[in-house]
């Protein structure tokens, strides 16, 4: 369990607050496709599968820089992991914004996969030095509402700027302007307004810190992979990090054209159910966090899954009216946030103080590598057997995610 010895109550408030509205710029970040897949198919004559690739590219560098940004923070300084990331991921969004043509469009994915790669391996650990261990449920879910209002942004965004006669660009190019203006302004906070107690590594004693400087890089690198083989916690934790992200991603990516060409709800009122989604999910974190201190993080996480599994399956049906369909598509939202607070917790539990960062970014790995399989994966399946087919795929990953809950909540509770 990462117990720290060190205290900052007076500063938790302030941690929290920063590393969430980091959370949300970068969600935002994540989502500035799906609400326009339509517009760029047109705009740079490319497929769904495409754009599907194009998203994937953010997950797959997202996943490679997981395991760096980790080391960074756990073992050399966690306001340059943050700093870096969030610069990065800044940049990354603004080349998407002035793309001009496909190859640059991916790049910019690329460049926003890199500095989101950096963002949970920063953020946690300075949660959770932040943050006593009876209240750390409630800041982590309070930090999901931050990243569940991130997601529900870029939709209603992209509906105002084009409402108001200014194109995706403009939206995209302002989100991306926000985030570079925070990420310089909360890198000041961290490093000027808080103390070296929580933005400092865990590394020990002086004399284990003396050791981890003077040990190869490349033998750090081993005993970290040999501590992770032996933590069935960890490694079970990222398998069902990267089977329910994979379905969330299905769900994130391809709600608006489901909803669209299964349910002939148009794209304006699409847009406005993918917001609802995220918005719900919003309000259900903080319920998440609050069972996860109440409760146990096992049983929500269980139910919670279990719940996508039935509402991912009943959108896929199509045997239910349009309003059914939207009403299910906020109860996926809902259903899934209650288990953010859980999982994160749970992380936690099994991280010992020197290696929070590290084994976020390893549960992290799976949830990123989650957003690179699913959009190229099932885009092809929408444009090949069509978004129901797609849906049904998603209904199953969910399933398998249930499945992984249940064993790790057995394993854990031994």
């Amino acid at each position: 369990m990462a117990t720290s010895v060190r205290e900052a109550p007076k500063e938790a408030a302030a941690v929290v607050g920063l590393i969430s509205g980091s959370q949300y710029v970068n969600h935002a970040y994540l989502v500035l496709f799906p609400p326009i897949l339509a517009t760029l198919s047109t705009e740079f004559g490319v497929s769904l599968s495409l754009l599907g690739l194009a998203i994937g590219v953010q997950g797959a560098t997202n996943t490679l820089f997981q395991l760096p940004f980790g080391w960074l923070a756990d073992a050399r300084d966690r306001t340059i992991a943050f700093a870096l990331s969030s610069v990065s991921g800044a940049l990354g969004v603004l080349v998407v914004a002035v793309a001009p043509d496909f190859f640059t469009l991916v790049l910019g994915q690329a460049l926003i996969g890199v500095g989101v790669g950096g963002h949970h391996p920063a953020h946690y650990p300075l949660l959770s030095d932040a943050t006593p261990d009876g209240l750390r449920g409630r800041a982590f879910s309070v930090y999901g509402v931050g990243g569940a209002l991130g997601f529900a942004t870029p939709p209603v965004l992209f509906t105002l700027f084009i409402g108001a006669g200014l194109t995706w660009r403009h939206a995209v190019g302002t989100v991306g302007g926000v985030g570079l203006c925070y990420a310089l302004a909360a890198t000041g906070a961290l490093r000027l307004a808080i103390g070296k107690e929580v933005t400092a590594p865990n590394v020990g004693d002086a004399e284990a810190a003396e050791n981890v400087e003077g040990e190869p890089l490349r033998d750090r690198a081993v005993a970290a992979l040999r501590a992770l083989a032996n933590s069935p916690g960890i490694m079970g934790l990222t398998l069902l990090a990267l089977l329910t992200s994979t379905a969330s991603w299905g769900v994130n990516t391809y709600a608006v054209v489901f909803l669209d060409r299964a349910y002939g709800v148009t794209p304006d009122t699409a847009n406005l159910a993918l917001t609802g989604m995220f918005v719900v999910g919003a309000v259900a974190i903080i319920l998440g966090g609050d069972l996860t201190d109440r409760i146990a993080p096992g049983p929500v996480m269980v139910a919670a899954f279990a719940a996508v599994t039935g509402f991912v399956a009943l959108l896929a049906s199509g045997l239910v009216p349009a309003i059914i369909a939207i009403a299910a598509l906020l109860g996926v939202g809902a259903a899934r946030s209650l288990a953010g607070p859980a999982r994160d917790g749970l992380t936690d539990e099994l991280s010992a103080a020197d290696t929070v960062g590290t084994n976020f970014a390893v549960v992290s790995v799976g949830v990123m590598l989650g957003g690179a399989i699913a959009p190229p994966m099932f885009g092809y399946m929408v444009e090949t057997s069509g978004p129901s087919v797609a849906f049904g795929a998603i209904a199953g990953v969910a399933l398998a995610g249930t499945v992984v809950t249940v064993w790790l909540a057995t394993i854990v509770a031994e």
